[in-house]
């Protein structure tokens, strides 16, 4: 089983900028996609951003040129850089694959707030 971990969160001014992180605890070399996917309050978890093992990228439309997702397989991290932050971008945000693997656990995510 892998646990994950996120960080990077936190409270940010429309038009900032946050980078999250997603720390495994075991290898990743082996997951094709990976993905972040964030919880807006009172909605469904969406798919935000994907990354395959070739470094090909995929981005839900809201987020398309403002959020880049990148990954080090030797550190078993995974990254997510977000600018020109929207309030519509506060939620939780959670790492795992893409789809979602029962043998990678849901981390608790990291809160992220954009608000004035």
């Amino acid at each position: 089983q892998v646990q994950v971990v996120e960080s990077g969160g936190g409270l940010v001014q429309p038009g900032g900028s946050l980078r999250l992180s997603c720390v495994a605890s075991g290898t990743i070399s082996d997951i094709y996609a990976i993905a972040w996917y964030r919880q807006a309050p009172v909605k469904y978890r969406e798919l935000v951003a994907s990354i395959t093992s070739n470094g090909g990228t995929v981005y839900t439309f809201s987020v398309k040129d403002r959020f880049t997702i990148s990954r080090d397989n030797a550190k078993m991290t995974v990254y997510l850089q977000m600018n020109s932050l929207k309030p519509e971008d506060t939620g939780v945000y959670y790492c795992n694959a893409d789809p979602p693997l029962n043998r990678i656990s849901w981390g608790q995510g990291t809160q992220v707030t954009v608000s004035s």
